[in-house]
Formats: C-alpha cells, structure tokens, sequence
C-alpha cells in the first residue's frame, strides 16, 4: 500500500505523518491489518529493536477521588467494588516495588487516587521514592498523582523521581463529556510543569471511550506537540459501576490500529501497551508487541492483569527481550528531550482517503474485568 510505505518512510526520518494519514491507519481493513502491523513494526524496531520495557505499578492510594473521570472506577460515585485504602507506608510501597522489580520490571509507577497531591503528600510520596531507590540500584521512578501546583515537581525531581505521568486521555473537543470536575487545560499544564522541572513527561490516552476517529488522531497529535518522552495507551475497561460500564466498543483488530497509529505519529517515542490490554487484545497481544516497546507487568490499580509469568512467556516466545536496567530506552538523540523532527512535520504528500470503516462494537466481555484483590493495599502476594 502506498499509505503504508509513506509512513514507514516518515516514521524512520521522525517526519509527521498528515492527519489525513493518520485517520487512514484507523479505517484499514481487516484484510490490510498484518501489513499495518508490519509496516509499524519496521518503525518500532528500527528505534527500539526487539527491546520490551516493562513497568509495574504500586497503587499508593485507592478509591475515594473527589474527581468525576467517567472511565475511572475511583471516580466521584463509583460502585464499582474496588479495593479502597488509605496511603501505603514507604515501606509497604517498597515491599510492593521490589515483588515488580523481581519480576523484570525497570521502573516503578507511584499513583495515588485524588485531584492533586498537597504538599504533605509530595513529603510522603518523596520518602517513598527514596526508600525504593535506597534499595533498588538502577530502578527508575514514575510518579502520578495527578494535577500538580507550583514548585511540586521540582520537590518530586530533588526527592530522586525519573518522570512523571499524567494523561491528556481524549481530545480537547470531547474532555467535558468525560469529566467536568477539572479540564483539558489543567492537565496540559501538568504535563508542562513536568517537562520544566526536568522530569520525564509521561502523557498517553485511553480508547474506547465512544470517541470518533477524528478525536483519537486529535490526542494522539496533541501528545506530540507536548513531546512526552513516554505514551501510554489504555483501552478503556469498563467497570460496572462506572458511567462507562456499557461502552464495548473495542476489538482486538481496532486496538491493534490504534497502537500501530500512534506509532506513526511518535515513532521514537516509548509507546506503552497500559490498561486494557488483556481485555480487548486477548490472544493478539503478542501482535501488540511489534507496536509498542513497553507494557505494564502485573495487575493495575484496580483491576487484575494476567499472570506476571504470562507476560514473561508471551514477550519471549514473540521473540522480544526483557530490556535491562543497564539500557537506555530512547534513542540517542531523544536524550535531551524532544520527538519531533527538525524537518517539515507532514506539510506535504496527503495520502488519498481511504474509504470509511464501520467498526462493529466489540462484544462485552464483562468476564475478564477482575477487580484487583492481591497486591498493595492487601495482606496477599502481588502478582509479578
């Protein structure tokens, strides 16, 4: 397909595709989807070879958010029945890091439930980043505590974090159906305050949400005028509950789409397969796997992932390797920050229009949301 060669070109010069080309990923056939993931493939490896990065996540803090996020099961008057507790100890949370680092993950994710950390938290968060590095040589820390006030970023940067994670989820146009208790604004200034304090800006998006095309190339552009140097991609699992509780819209073939587009709009950025991945790519995560370069280990804040060792297996059997924590993930010349080229992001060469595709709703598979029920917060084994 020309389509495909022109982004293969694109992504192996860091060029910006066109909009137009970008919408056209999305409405591929089922018949052209292996020559999509091929053509991403060739991107994925060519800045990342067959390296995968594996994160874990401790959830610090569990349930009860003020915030009305309707994909969240933490949300403002969710029934869902997650697991709700109070701040881990620094200790507790370094006993729950070090059961992910065992298990090959390089860096660990610190999220906490809330609108917004206050400065007590940042003191607690800060000593529990301190005590996972004061044990761990050579792991990375992400923090993600939401929206972030003056000068906290820097306190997390001095107290030893790596990055720092905050998600635009949709486009700007769509934000106020999803939540009305903060904006769009508000989390691009995080995200910006971030990036200025010398973190690692971590910014991704979740699909599935009922959004059109249009609204995911939206982010998915928008995520790369920030320049985040990590893009998680979750696939919204929709948690009785939750307002979100019906929206099955997602297939494995569609998510599939997803992952190889935003691997073209960012080809040298870390692209993450995060939430959702059991639940809609199924038995096509392996496939996922020569899209993106790094997934989560484990289970997620409130829900269950598969087995720690099936992730192992399925990453080596794919014929990937675990990347190690004496590796740099990005490419060399990201090292001081930046994913977009130099040159003429996309100006010219507009592919033609592919016809429209009508996704068929993804089947609701209610059976594979498990609510997290081991791991922080619980007196049982984590899974890693």
């Amino acid at each position: 397909m020309d389509l495909l060669n022109t982004l293969l070109d694109k992504g192996l010069r860091r060029e910006l595709p066109t909009r137009e080309e970008a919408l056209a990923v999305l409405a591929t056939s089922d018949d052209d989807l292996l020559d999509v993931v091929a053509a991403a493939g060739k991107v994925r490896r060519h800045w990342f070879g067959r390296r995968v990065k594996l994160n874990y996540l401790v959830n610090l803090k569990s349930g009860l958010c003020p915030e009305d996020c309707s994909y969240c099961s933490q949300r403002l008057g969710s029934t869902a029945g997650i697991l709700k507790y109070t701040w881990l100890k620094p200790d507790e949370a370094s006993k729950a890091a070090a059961a992910g680092l065992a298990g090959g993950a390089k860096r660990v994710c610190l999220v906490a439930s809330g609108r917004g950390p206050t400065d007590r938290d940042v003191d607690r968060v800060s000593d529990t980043i301190k005590a996972i590095k004061d044990q761990n040589e050579g792991v990375e820390v992400c923090a993600c505590l939401g929206l972030l006030s003056e000068g906290q970023a820097e306190r997390l940067r001095e107290a030893g974090a790596d990055a720092y994670n905050h998600n635009l989820n949709t486009s700007e146009a769509t934000y106020g159906d999803i939540t009305t208790t903060h904006t769009y604004a508000d989390r691009v200034d995080t995200v910006n305050k971030a990036h200025a304090a010398g973190l690692s800006a971590c910014s991704g998006l979740i699909a599935g949400m009922g959004e059109s095309d249009e609204d995911l190339v939206d982010v998915v552009f928008s995520l790369r005028d920030l320049d985040p140097d990590s893009v998680p991609v979750n696939f919204l699992i929709p948690f009785e509950g939750t307002p979100l509780a019906k929206e099955w819209h997602l297939t494995p073939q569609r998510c599939l789409r997803i992952l190889a587009m935003v691997r073209f709009v960012c080809p040298d950025v870390e692209v993450r397969i995060a939430g959702g991945r059991e639940v809609h790519l199924r038995t096509m995560q392996p496939l996922a796997l020569h899209l993106a370069n790094s997934i989560f280990l484990g289970d997620y804040l409130t829900s269950e992932g598969q087995a720690g060792k099936a992730d192992l297996d399925m990453i080596a059997d794919a014929g990937f390797e675990i990347e190690g924590t004496d590796e740099v993930t990005l490419p060399e010349h990201r090292a001081g920050g930046g994913c977009g080229s130099e040159s003429s992001c996309g100006s010219e060469g507009v592919c033609g229009s592919a016809p429209a595709v009508q996704t068929e709703p993804g089947e609701a598979r209610t059976d594979l949301v498990a609510v997290r029920r081991r791991g922080a917060g619980t007196d049982l084994a984590p899974n890693a």
